[in-house]
């Protein structure tokens, strides 16, 4: 337990790094406090993954806690596999039975060491039986946009009856939800929403839908804390405390700091850098998809094409090897760009003068890199919440979403008209600048609201 004045908190996330780095963010956050001090429950190898992104100066306050990963002989993982990064689609329920399976080791942890407060991700439903069985207060930590949250609803929507009732076929996800009272273009097209009533809704092999695991959690959960902030989703906060009758705590959108320039000095990125310091002020876009997204052959091809067409200076971070571009891509834009394959430093990058916009998946993480930089946003999303991202960013003119064909195929022409489009915007650019200035890139307003939540930590634990 936390001393007087103090609070220990056991943060545990699911295993992806769209999730892990959140709560690590967040975890960072707190601990910057000097008085909320943090167990950081993962698996051996995304320990050592994350590490890295742990400030030297706050190891005293954040401690990971390493715990093996079972591997269910039922559906066997691949070797060394801890994340969803390390496993193919198909693997992913296998993925989630496995962490199931740390349910006892992790309640082992609780039960020793007694902490004040179990902030947990959506995927362990179960965490809320070990809350209630050593009495430990719940907090869900939420790393979606709050619109995102609002559109799939209070727990009454989404599992049971309810659930049958009102998001019964992919149709009911194209529209708003009735309990959104003011205009909102948040929501899926058909094709995007027949993969997600699936995915979301649908039963899967570790026995439980994710629909019913959000479920589970928000109901034992006595508050809600969002990666958001009142300035930029004001309106969907208050709903959202109505609506699941929780108090919704917005712990601010912890832009990551502004990195050092050490990536530049270092090969292969030496040369990329050195290309962008030719290149005029904000003409260059970055594209990239990040780790967790697997393009197809035929969604590189298109992009590959598409950023051609634009005729816009760019910088691409592929996670893929270069013979999955088209043939001569490389040799018809040497000049216009730059291809690096493999990890990127993506934060470096985005802070080089000569970056004005990124091309990307719209997850919200990444726009939140992107927009404290005042990036014009270019919008191609993928999966799960991306939608619903790229709608709310459009929404308030803050980016241009790339125009799919009905069954969802990609065409090089809309690519390259978004791209250029966006980039030749005034409107777009000045937008972005003012809100990178007012909100994404305000640091104090965010170490403020994360303040103001370990305050709410330590309160309700004295």
């Amino acid at each position: 337990m936390g001393g007087k004045g103090e609070a220990h908190v056991v943060m545990l996330p699911w295993l992806a790094f769209g999730h892990m780095i959140p709560f690590l963010e967040l975890s960072i956050a707190l601990a910057k406090s000097g008085t909320v001090h943090v167990s950081f429950l993962s698996t051996p190898t995304n320990i050592q993954r994350l590490i890295p992104k742990l400030p030297p100066n706050l190891s005293k306050l954040i401690r990971f806690i390493s715990l093996p990963l079972p591997n269910p002989a039922s559906n066997p993982l691949p070797e060394n596999a801890e994340a969803t990064v390390d496993v193919p689609p198909d693997k992913i329920d296998a993925l989630k039975i496995a962490y199931d399976l740390m349910q006892e080791p992790i309640k082992n942890f609780i039960a020793e060491a007694s902490p004040d407060w179990i902030i947990v991700d959506f995927f362990p439903h179960w965490a809320v039986d070990i809350a209630q069985a050593f009495s430990i207060p719940l907090i869900f930590y939420s790393m979606f946009t709050c619109s995102t949250d609002v559109f799939f609803g209070p727990p009454e929507y989404l599992s049971g009856e309810g659930q049958k009732q009102f998001r019964s076929s992919a149709e009911t996800m194209t529209t708003p939800p009735h309990w959104v009272d003011f205009p909102s273009k948040v929501v899926y097209t058909i094709q995007e929403a027949t993969g997600a009533q699936f995915g979301f809704y649908g039963r899967n092999k570790s026995g439980i839908s994710d629909s019913k695991r959000l479920a589970r959690v928000i109901e034992g959960s006595q508050a809600i804390a969002i990666r958001t902030c009142p300035e930029f989703e004001g309106d969907y906060l208050k709903l959202y405390s109505k609506i699941t009758g929780k108090p919704v705590i917005p712990v601010g959108l912890l832009p990551p700091e502004k990195p050092s320039a050490e990536s530049a000095k270092q090969e292969p990125w030496i040369k990329v850098f050195k290309w962008l310091d030719q290149q005029k002020s904000r003409s260059v876009i970055f594209v990239g998809f990040g780790s967790e997204t697997k393009l197809s052959e035929v969604e590189i091809h298109e992009i590959a094409y598409g950023v051609e067409l634009s005729g816009l200076p760019f910088v691409w971070a592929l996670r893929a090897d270069l013979d999955a571009l088209p043939s001569g891509f490389c040799r018809r834009t040497a000049v216009q760009g730059v291809v690096q394959v493999g990890w990127a430093p993506q934060r470096e990058i985005l802070a080089h003068p000569s970056v004005g916009g990124s091309f990307f998946h719209a997850g919200w993480g990444s726009i939140i890199e992107a927009l404290q930089f005042g990036h014009i946003l270019v919008f191609l999303p993928l999966i799960i919440d991306q939608p619903l991202n790229a709608r709310m960013m459009e929404e308030k003119e803050l980016g241009i979403e790339v125009e799919r064909a009905e069954d969802g195929s990609l065409s090089r022409n809309n690519i390259a008209s978004a791209l250029k489009g966006a980039m030749l915007s005034d409107q777009l650019r000045a937008r972005a600048r003012l809100v990178a200035d007012q909100v994404f890139g305000n640091y104090d307003l965010h170490r403020s609201y994360a303040q103001q939540f370990a305050e709410y930590l330590k309160r309700d634990n004295s």
